[in-house]
């Protein structure tokens, strides 16, 4: 993960938190932290969340418990590239693993947050409905290129995920589904809140 290592208070509510969701399936609330680590008040456990995921090790949206997630388990060994797949099937495959894909380097961007999809406009991207998308902040919207895909603040509207097209002084924000109009507004008016990482998409079996 981060190359900065964890306090000692750090490591001892990741090392709890791992072994309660490994268990339970489901992040704990605040209080439950607290009352794990000892403490009266909830500003120390929301501070050492905050660290936590500005140094890589979980997601999590201030004030919304539930919302925690842990990525340290999952990306610290990387994970197995397992072989090459077409279009048409599977091309080669491999009973021992002889790379890994290793994302600590992505994990490493301070103020990772993961978004939930509601809705179809994303689909043509292959963005679907109840997919989690990882996000990177994006602190100067000027840098960023033409048909990354953005979430965006629009007024009226609350957070959208869709194509950014800069044209001069305004922001086309741009659907993957030719059912969904176009948005566009003036460039003062949005607010670019991250650009796409990744795509997480939950199997049902």
């Amino acid at each position: 993960m981060s190359e900065e290592p964890l306090t000692p208070a750090q490591e001892e509510l990741y090392s709890w938190l791992s072994e309660y969701i490994g268990t339970n399936h489901h992040s704990p609330s605040i209080r439950q932290m607290m009352q794990a680590m000892g403490l009266r008040s909830p500003a120390p456990i929301q501070s050492r969340l905050r660290h936590l995921q500005e140094k890589g090790w979980i997601t999590w949206k201030e004030g919304q418990a539930r919302t925690l997630q842990l990525l340290g388990d999952i990306f610290s060994s990387g994970i197995p590239v397992l072989g090459s797949v077409a279009a048409g099937g599977l091309v080669e495959t491999f009973d021992d693993v002889q790379e890994t894909l290793d994302l600590t380097s992505v994990l490493q961007t301070k103020g990772l947050f993961a978004l939930t999809v509601n809705g179809d406009s994303m689909i043509d991207s292959f963005i679907a409905d109840g997919d989690q998308v990882l996000m990177e902040p994006v602190h100067d919207p000027s840098r960023l290129r033409n048909g990354i895909v953005v979430s965006a603040m629009v007024p009226g509207s609350g957070t959208t995920l869709k194509h950014f097209y800069r044209e001069g002084p305004l922001v086309r924000l741009e659907a993957a589904n030719p059912l969904y109009e176009p948005i566009e507004i003036d460039a003062t008016q949005v607010q670019i809140q991250g650009k796409l990482l990744a795509v997480w998409r939950k199997t049902h079996s």
